[in-house]
């Protein structure tokens, strides 16, 4: 059975006007509950917390202009139809003046209250849209990264608590997730937040110039190097180093990382002697650093040394209505960046964005708005303003908890997460006529990346 459109309350004394009303709305796929006066619609206001109220303004007892007053005082009221057989210019202005949406007279035409029904439920969605945005600006963003989610919170909380901390940190999570902006946050928690943060991605330079990279090197070191050169560690003097995509770190360069960890001190590229250092190496991956160990690639005592303050960015399917508020945020800062009026978003659309899975997380989502936002022509972005990959399909429920690992693909299949990002991967690809550099924008992802999922050989059933 499909989702009821809207929860509606009909508040209306006259028994069979309320039974029209209600069979018209039901038949337009509403959910719909009626109230004979004020009284009745009040408790039934608490039970079913309706998006629309359509009520008469002439009641026993308390009137609608009062009922009006009342559901006004609400943190988030519903919207107000209001219907009168006696109206005049004064009452419709006085009504509209007090909140109300709309002022409709009898006899009802309900080609009029099909109109006046879906006007109203359309702006009170752009109102809980811009409410949604409110709260977040004054409660939900945290450094850069938006959210009210309990896992959110549990992570802002865990970030808190070990940026007071001296030692290393390990930030693990999906490509995507914004492990960055964690970083980030630990440095501005920190006492070292008046020092430098310096950020390197260990997988976009080559392995036999990330030791020069990372600790610098003398005049004459090697070919080429013709005047000496501070490293990233040097620079983040007193601050925070990242260390990004630190799998993709050779085994080699992980040995030296681990004698920094343990005395503070290194040596540059071409010296013999070595120095103390003071800074703060804050690593990120997204890899499985433990199958990585048992693969041999990466050291156990590295990741052992790390894991002390370990954090982990949960996805963006784990983090249930956060989405809506990152929606709300990208909208507002690409329809500002792009100079188009993008008040909200269409109902269809946003509960196709809360279907997709999005492989590539928060990243994914922000090039999705992007996209959309360019190609909208109106007030509301709408469904078939959305790259094609999100409503061209059809998604089962996102997982949680109890299909971790999983993936829910169209028709109930179950595939673990690992091959559901590598057919995803070559379906971008695809779609990008084999531009590998385009391809890897898209899905927020470096080259080399993702020529480790093209490498892979998928299993055969």
């Amino acid at each position: 059975m499909a989702e009821p459109k809207a929860t509606i309350l009909v508040v209306e004394d006259d028994r069979g006007l309320r039974e029209l009303v209600g069979e018209e709305l039901e038949e337009a796929g509403h959910a719909v509950f009626a109230a004979a006066n004020a009284a009745e619609a009040l408790a039934l206001l608490g039970r079913y917390a309706p998006e629309l109220v359509i009520s008469d303004l002439r009641l026993p007892g308390e009137d609608g202009m009062s009922l009006l007053e009342t559901l006004r005082k609400l943190p988030m009221p519903p919207a107000f139809i209001m219907i009168t057989a006696f109206g005049t210019v004064e009452q419709a202005v006085e009504a509209l003046k007090r909140g109300a949406d709309d002022f409709l007279t009898k006899p009802l035409k309900l080609d009029h209250l099909r109109l006046a029904v879906s006007r109203a439920l359309e702006r009170r969605e752009l109102q809980r849209q811009v409410a949604a945005y409110r709260e977040m600006l004054d409660g939900g963003d945290f450094h850069g990264m938006i959210g009210r989610s309990a896992p959110m919170r549990q992570l802002f909380e865990q970030i808190r608590r070990i940026a007071r901390a001296q030692g290393p940190a390990l930030i693990l999570g999906e490509s995507g997730v914004g492990k960055e902006l964690v970083a980030r946050a630990l440095h501005r928690q920190s006492e070292r937040r008046d020092g430098p943060f310096v950020a390197i991605n260990c997988a976009g330079i080559p392995a036999e110039l990330l030791e020069s990279e990372l600790f610098g090197h003398s005049a004459g070191a090697f070919t080429g190097a013709h005047k000496a050169r501070k490293g990233l560690f040097a620079e983040a003097e007193g601050g925070t180093l990242l260390l990004d995509e630190l799998g993709e770190m050779p085994p080699p360069m992980q040995s030296k990382l681990l004698r920094i960890l343990q005395d503070g001190t290194l040596r540059q590229v071409g010296e013999n002697r070595e120095r103390k250092i003071d800074v703060r190496i804050v690593a990120a991956t997204n890899r499985d650093l433990e199958a990585e160990i048992d693969s041999g690639r990466f050291r156990a005592d590295l990741f052992y040394r790390l894991e002390t303050f370990a954090l982990r960015v949960p996805p963006l399917r784990e983090r249930g209505d956060d989405l809506d508020l990152l929606v709300a945020n990208f909208l507002s800062h690409y329809g500002r960046e792009a100079g188009v009026p993008v008040r909200g978003i269409a109902s269809e659309a946003l509960e196709r964005l809360r279907a997709y899975p999005f492989p590539g997380n928060v990243r994914e989502l922000s090039n999705a708005i992007e996209r959309a936002v360019v190609f909208c022509r109106g007030e509301l972005l709408e469904l078939h303003d959305l790259p094609e990959r999100i409503r061209g399909r059809s998604y089962l429920a996102r997982p949680g908890a109890a299909t971790a690992g999983l993936q829910h693909l169209a028709g109930g299949e179950l595939l673990p997460l690992r091959l559901v990002e590598q057919r995803y991967v070559r379906q971008v690809l695809a779609h990008t006529g084999n531009n590998k550099q385009q391809a890897a924008r898209l899905l927020g992802i470096g080259r080399r990346t993702l020529y480790r999922y093209l490498e892979e050989e998928e299993p055969i059933a």
